[in-house]
């Protein structure tokens, strides 16, 4: 079975999308896709930062992102079309956020990007090279701590929309700093699963050639949100110099 924490990565995904005829996915055409999303969301990203004015559309940015993305779940030949317009839209976002982060602390956006990466690449050595292995009980592990961190965060959401703020979960104490670190930690482990996952279908030679996309569209949504707890854990740092 292929397990995946990522909500648009998961073994449901790939039943009934089997090519009849034609191209099928492959694991270089994923890479390739991947490139090109990562690439428009950087620009994205880098046009929104340089741009201080359209910081007012990170809010309309977020609504829109989720719906696409709810879109592409739902309606994966969607995806090539789709996949490209995602990565622009999160670029304004995370463009958003990183000039916020850096107006406070100068530099702060360069060292999350370096980490992002460094990670990214290090984890990809280390899944190709055999040293983590996603192993079904690895796989169990990551997808239980991703969904208890996902429930943490639902309900903190929801508690402060209440007036009610945990304030463990913010701050620069240690227990925050702690909680943000395992959270990077774990964010970092849902990309072995990605790299797992999209290695698999792509093995599997019957996967049509536009889910090539979908798999891109999966690993920029880890990769997103890998770079806004880097951030995260990156200021709350900050907070204690």
């Amino acid at each position: 079975m292929m397990r995946t924490a990522n909500p648009a990565l998961n073994d449901k995904i790939f039943q009934g999308v089997r090519a009849h005829s034609g191209e099928v996915m492959t694991l270089e055409g994923t890479v390739n896709k991947t490139l090109i999303a990562v690439v428009l969301t950087a620009m994205s990203a880098y046009f929104t930062y340089d741009n201080p004015a359209l910081v007012s559309l990170a809010l309309p940015a977020v609504i829109l992102g989720f719906v696409i993305a709810l879109i592409i779940t739902f309606k994966k030949t969607l995806a090539p079309y789709l996949t490209p317009v995602y990565a622009i839209v999160e670029g304004v976002f995370l463009g958003a956020i990183s000039l916020f982060a850096n107006t406070q602390y100068p530099g702060i956006v360069f060292q999350a990007v370096s980490l992002t990466f460094l990670s990214l690449f290090a984890l990809l050595f280390a899944y190709k090279s055999g040293y983590i292995k996603a192993t079904e009980n690895f796989k169990l592990g990551v997808v239980a701590a991703t969904g208890g961190i996902f429930l943490v965060y639902l309900v903190t959401f929801v508690l402060s929309l209440f007036g009610v703020h945990v304030g463990f979960m913010h701050g620069g104490g240690l227990l925050s700093i702690g909680i943000s670190v395992f959270v990077c930690i774990i964010a970092s482990l849902n990309l072995v699963l990605d790299f797992d996952f999209i290695e698999n279908a792509a093995a599997s030679k019957s996967t049509p050639k536009y889910m090539e996309w979908f798999g891109a569209f999966g690993l920029l949504i880890t990769l997103v949100w890998l770079y806004i707890e880097v951030l995260r854990l990156l200021m709350k740092l900050q907070q204690r110099n």
